[in-house]
């Protein structure tokens, strides 16, 4: 509630900000041409969905639990990363923003920090480099030498799949936010002696306090579609969607569950997917593509789709993945 509250009190006056000082979106030429009229719009309201997420996470959750001050960090973080990715876009007017390869560099980064300090530093004895396996009972994988590498590339996949999906009014943050009620139950689970004892997962002693930052990030959410639902206010620049994609990835992380990921964040990972198929047609197949435009959601715009309509659609695509996940938690 407080999340909420505080990202349709901010909204307004972010927006009033961003358009006195021309931060405004640069509408790609080769894009959808419907996009064209969105040319003008602010960017970078992301920082309304970091306040909303911040602020009820330091008045609300324990600062001195380990997974709250990781899960900052990695906000703080990919935050700093996408803030200088829109202004370099927005006010600078570079088209490309920041050099893709300086951002995979700051991604990775983020990765090798956090994977160090799990190893090095870990939250208690009994967590090691070990990753559970979806529908399986009692079984994992240990990671060994490969543990950090791995969470470079979750880290990563999640924060950039969340930016390749963010290309229509209120798709991103609505898929976010279904995103974060499934961690929500998977966080809050993951540290109840209980309810873990019951499900037969692993137990994680803290864990539960990262609920507290998915309650403030499904409130930020809600707020922020306040005003990028279409026809929109306010996009929420790489700023929002870095950080919300990484902040995914280092949830799944913390509790175990980074496989899981692939299922709760199903829509991202085929967002990602089309990218990367058409890209490889394109390039060994003499020029041929497999959709009309990647991602997939400009596929089925051109394909004459309405643009709320494919964000509703993929909503509840994103819905669907989202009950998988918490339906694995019994059908194992």
């Amino acid at each position: 509630m407080t999340a909420i509250l505080i990202s349709l009190f901010l909204g307004p006056y972010f927006i009033r900000l961003l358009k006195k000082y021309q931060i405004k979106e640069e509408i790609r030429s080769e894009g959808p041409q419907t996009h064209l009229k969105k040319k003008g719009t602010p960017t970078m309201g992301g920082l309304i969905i970091l306040a909303g997420i911040i602020i009820p996470v330091v008045l609300w959750a324990d600062l001195t639990n380990y997974f709250i001050l990781m899960l900052l960090r990695v906000t703080f973080w990919l935050g700093l990363i996408g803030f200088m990715d829109d202004y370099l876009k927005a006010v600078k007017h570079q088209k490309k923003g920041m050099v893709g390869r300086k951002k995979l560099i700051g991604q990775i980064g983020l990765g090798l920090v956090f994977g160090l300090a799990l190893t090095l530093i870990p939250p208690n004895s009994s967590f090691d480099g070990t990753t559970g396996i979806p529908f399986f009972k009692n079984f994992v994988i240990s990671l060994g030498i490969l543990y950090v590498p791995f969470i470079i590339l979750v880290i990563t996949a999640s924060s950039n799949a969340v930016n390749l999906t963010d290309g229509l009014d209120g798709l991103a943050i609505g898929l976010t936010g279904i995103c974060f009620v499934a961690f929500a139950g998977l966080t809050y689970v993951a540290g109840r002696t209980d309810f873990s004892n019951y499900l037969q997962i692993e137990y994680i002693p803290g864990a539960s306090e990262m609920t507290v930052y998915c309650g403030a990030a499904i409130g930020s959410a809600i707020g922020f579609l306040w005003f990028n639902s279409h026809p929109a206010e306010v996009f929420m620049g790489d700023t929002g969607a870095l950080t919300l994609g990484g902040v995914l990835g280092a949830i799944a992380i913390l509790i175990k569950k980074e496989l899981l990921l692939v299922i709760v964040g199903g829509v991202f990972v085929v967002e990602a997917g089309s990218v990367i198929l058409q890209v490889l047609s394109y390039r060994y197949r003499g020029g041929k593509r497999i959709f009309k435009m990647a991602p997939l959601h400009h596929h089925f715009e051109l394909l004459g789709w309405p643009e709320s309509k494919v964000v509703i659609r993929f909503w509840i695509i994103g819905a669907l993945f989202a009950l998988l996940t918490l339906a694995t938690l019994k059908i194992r």
